[in-house]
Formats: C-alpha cells, structure tokens, sequence
C-alpha cells in the first residue's frame, strides 16, 4: 500500500482511509480478502477493520464479512465530529477565560495559509481595511474587499498596478513599475479595524516559504496602518511635486480623508 491522502487532520490515518476505500469497490469481504485486494498486511488490517466498526465507518453483514458506511453518510458523520469537537474545545477555552496577550507576534508561513488568513480577516472587518494589493494577491482577495465595502467598512487600498475604479477610496501607487524588482518581492500589508495587521514579502524563488507576520500588538497595528497611509501621501505628492499636476476633485476629497484619518 503506497497510498498517502495527507488528511490526518479528519482524523484517519492512510491505512484507515485506504481500507475504507477498498471496502467501498470489494464489499461485502472478510479481513483476509480485504488484506489481498488493499494490499494492507493482514496483521493490520483486523485492527483497522475493528476501529473503523467502533467509528461507525463499517458494519458486519454477517460474522466477518463486513460492509462500507455509504460515502455520504460517512461525509457527514466526520463533519459532525468535526463540528462537536471544535464547539467542546470552544467551551473549554471560555471556561478558562484567560487574560488575552496581544503583544506576540506570530509567523504565518505558506503562501495560501497567508491568504486564508487575510481573507479571514477581511471578512471579519467592521470599520476599516488598509490594503496594499499587488495584482497576484488582488486576484485572491478583490471579491472579499468589495463584500466588506458593500457592508460599509471603508475599504483604503493601494493598487500596484493600474486598476479600474473599485472602491471609494483607492489610489496607484507611484513607479509601480519599477516597486518589486526593487524591493525583491511583492510587499503585502493588511490592517483591519486598527487592531490586526498581517504583512511581508512575497518572493519568487520560493513563495510557499516566505514567513509573513500576523499579530494584534499594538505597535506593529499602528506602524503598519501608518505605512499604509503614507503611501496614499506618497501618490498626492509624486502627483503634485514630480508630475508638478494639480490633484482634481476627487483627489482633493480623498486627500481630505487620508488626511483626517488620524
């Protein structure tokens, strides 16, 4: 057997999940036929074969022959546990109502855990996000930012790139050209509601090893909101002093919200 399905998490090792699934093809069979057809040793598969029963994962058809759980019913059965076991650790941990420590700073690493966590983190916002969004992470979190405006959290973002007109309050950041082969990556900052902040570098060579800091500490929320902000200085004044134009309209009335948001 050299199956590995790298899902431990729902609680069954490979030896389990590949003896279901040959159960699922050659049913109903005895241990010693389900060892020949799943490969798995016959001094294994008795103690699978007993624990998937205890589960409810199989039966006995009859002495020794047994029979899969349908796949959805199986499906649903893991959700539940899934489901139960996360709402009794949630009692547990209200139970210890132990004093909140907001000062650490954690490291996510892995490009997609970054992703679910500042999509996350997005959909929990209630007031604000500063965003600063190259096109590869606009792709992945655009449709959640417009669903948190549509909410009425004031979504500020700074593009890295040209964009069509998306939020209220947006901007291109200046020589965005030229922003990642100088920094050696793609920057990514989020902050929400001036109490979370996640943030890094993206780079080329290997992604899913770029470690991206995540944390509630106070100092690291206001620097980063800060960062954030500034870039929105950066694009009025590289308009007005570089390009010597005059900011329009709109730009006046954005200037007048980065400028009070305080």
């Amino acid at each position: 057997m050299q199956n590995s399905y790298n899902m431990v998490n729902i609680g069954l090792s490979d030896y389990a999940i590949h003896t279901y699934l040959s159960l699922l093809q050659y049913h109903p069979v005895n241990g010693s036929q389900l060892s020949k057809r799943s490969g798995i040793p016959r001094s294994r598969i008795y103690d699978i074969l007993r624990m998937l029963k205890k589960r409810g994962f199989v039966a006995e058809a009859s002495k020794g022959l047994f029979v899969p759980l349908p796949p959805d019913e199986l499906i649903k059965q893991l959700r539940r546990d899934y489901e139960d076991d996360l709402s009794r650790f949630e009692d547990l941990v209200d139970e210890i109502q132990a004093p909140i420590d907001s000062d650490f700073i954690w490291t996510i690493t892995g490009y997609q855990r970054v992703m679910d966590k500042a999509g996350e983190m997005i959909d929990a916002a209630r007031k604000e996000i500063y965003i600063r969004l190259f096109p590869k992470e606009a792709e992945t979190l655009i449709r959640a930012l417009k669903k948190a405006e549509k909410r009425a959290v004031q979504v500020k973002c700074i593009f890295m790139e040209p964009f069509p007109k998306t939020f209220a309050i947006q901007v291109i950041h200046p020589q965005h050209e030229v922003v990642e082969r100088n920094l050696g990556g793609r920057s990514f900052d989020l902050v929400v509601d001036k109490d979370a902040f996640i943030g890094g570098m993206f780079t080329t060579k290997n992604i899913e090893a770029c470690r991206i800091n995540w944390g509630r500490n106070r100092w690291l929320v206001i620097a980063g909101r800060d960062s954030l902000r500034h870039d929105f200085f950066h694009y009025f004044l590289y308009k007005t002093h570089t390009l010597n134009q005059a900011l329009d309209k709109d730009e006046r009335m954005l200037y007048d919200i980065i400028q009070n948001d305080m």
